[in-house]
């Protein structure tokens, strides 16, 4: 059973629309913790689009459960890390003109820049986790550089789960689950999940967290914050067969 993390960025996407000071991405992290939320997830962009440093330093002091802070591997964004100190980062890509991040970080290209940056991280005494795509080539090179954690890129199924044919992209998420859990690896995943459908993936037992955002956002919309994560976590709880 996954246990469940939140991702607050679209609460600070509304209020950046107005440039104003509510919602409160403070207040929306305290809701998801009451719903039954595991962790709390945030992504400080370069570009500032949602969230705000001023988040980070709050959340950082008032968030009671885990803190993962996804961003760029770069220099700026790695010493904001290292002085916020949260219990995990995330080392995504980052494009300035995509809506949301389209892919895994290529760690293999990448070896020795993201080996620098997780040791960086790790000395700072932090948790780190790599996002990538299930492919046995990144999971090699994210234990390569020392990683703790991957979080597998699960857009490619949630896109196929709409065009209603998940047996090649569900089985690599499952191949590649399975591989950084035998090497050690804790293994998250996230992107595109819905409460549609997130159950084939919380029948994965190697995959031992779900970071899920919009989805749950968009619930909220109609039926409060608390309510959509407690529906959510409720999912993770279902017992299915892998």
């Amino acid at each position: 059973m996954p246990t469940l993390g939140v991702n607050i960025d679209h609460i600070a996407t509304v209020r950046q629309a107005r440039k104003t000071t509510e919602p409160d991405p403070v207040w929306a992290a305290a809701m998801a913790e009451l719903g039954g939320a595991d962790q709390i997830t945030i992504h400080l962009r370069q570009d500032r689009r949602h969230i705000q440093d001023r988040d980070l330093r709050i959340l950082r002091e008032t968030v009671n459960v885990r803190l993962n802070l996804e961003c760029a591997c770069i220099e700026e964004m790695l010493m904001i890390a290292c002085q916020s100190k949260p219990y995990q980062v995330c080392l995504v890509p980052e494009k300035r003109e995509e809506v949301t991040t389209e892919g895994g970080l290529d760690v293999v290209t990448n070896l020795a820049k993201v080996k620098s940056a997780t040791q960086q991280l790790k000395d700072s005494g932090i948790v780190v986790s790599l996002f990538v795509d299930p492919d046995a080539e990144q999971i090699d090179a994210a234990l390569a550089c020392g990683a703790d954690a991957v979080e597998l890129h699960t857009g490619t199924y949630a896109n196929d789960f709409f065009a209603g044919n998940t047996i090649d992209s569900l089985a690599a998420i499952d191949t590649a689950a399975r591989r950084a859990h035998d090497v050690g690896l804790h293994v998250d995943a996230g992107h595109g999940l819905t409460y549609k459908n997130v159950l084939p993936i919380v029948a994965i037992e190697t995959i031992k967290e779900l970071n899920i955002g919009h989805s749950i956002i968009s619930r909220a919309l109609f039926v409060g914050l608390q309510q959509a994560v407690r529906e959510m976590k409720e999912l993770c709880k279902v017992e299915t067969k892998s």
